[in-house]
């Protein structure tokens, strides 16, 4: 009886030894995006400590309610967008389109989020010039927000490939690579706003 070899894996299975995902240029951005966006918070951070009254009375002014939804709605986006790529890589082109597209209107959520914010602010005289707490606020929410543009493109992008067939499914297949950097990217966008709400909305 011929023998068989048991540890034969089908094409969409995942390696025993695993890959790092998406591409190394996308892991090369993302390190320089945090380091940037790390000098921005720690120059916040040492302004905070030389106006703390000031800081606090200003954050006060802040919609807590707009910025907690708002992180639900991106801890929720990501959720999604890791969802996707599962289902990519087995296979399963209609879910993951679905599910790219549910991070989408999660984002589309985010942003009508902060316009309202944004306007609230603007509506009370609160602008880039009143004093250092809004300069920091509208300068590093509006990069973030620029930064989730960017993101809601590459989905969407990504969403039309899948769902036309144009996308390679499998943990191995040549487009694995392009939806995980994508997903990366959105996990970075996450991430930025985690810090941006503990600093803008609950740092005393």
């Amino acid at each position: 009886m011929a023998n068989h070899d048991v540890s034969h894996q089908s094409p969409s299975a995942p390696p025993i030894c695993g890959r790092l995902p998406g591409e190394t240029g996308v892991w090369v951005f993302i390190a320089g995006d945090l380091l940037i966006f790390a000098v921005f918070f720690s120059t916040f951070l040492y302004y905070h400590e030389q106006e703390p009254s000031l800081f606090a009375q200003s954050q006060r002014s802040l919609n807590q309610n707009i910025g907690l939804l708002n992180t639900l709605l991106l801890l929720t986006s990501s959720w999604f967008i890791a969802n996707a790529v599962q289902q990519v890589r087995i296979g399963s082109r209609d879910r993951s389109a679905a599910l790219i597209a549910m991070t989408l209107l999660c984002a589309c959520g985010f942003l009508f989020n902060k316009g309202i914010e944004w306007s609230q602010l603007i509506g009370a005289h609160h602008t880039l010039l009143t004093n250092d707490f809004y300069m920091f606020f509208f300068m590093l929410t509006g990069i973030h927000a620029l930064h989730v543009l960017i993101g809601m493109g590459v989905l969407a992008f990504l969403t039309s490939r899948i769902a036309s067939g144009m996308y390679h499914t499998g943990y191995n297949g040549p487009d694995s690579p392009l939806i995980e950097g994508g997903a990366l990217f959105w996990h970075l966008v996450d991430l930025l706003w985690i810090v941006l709400f503990s600093l803008f909305y609950l740092v005393r």
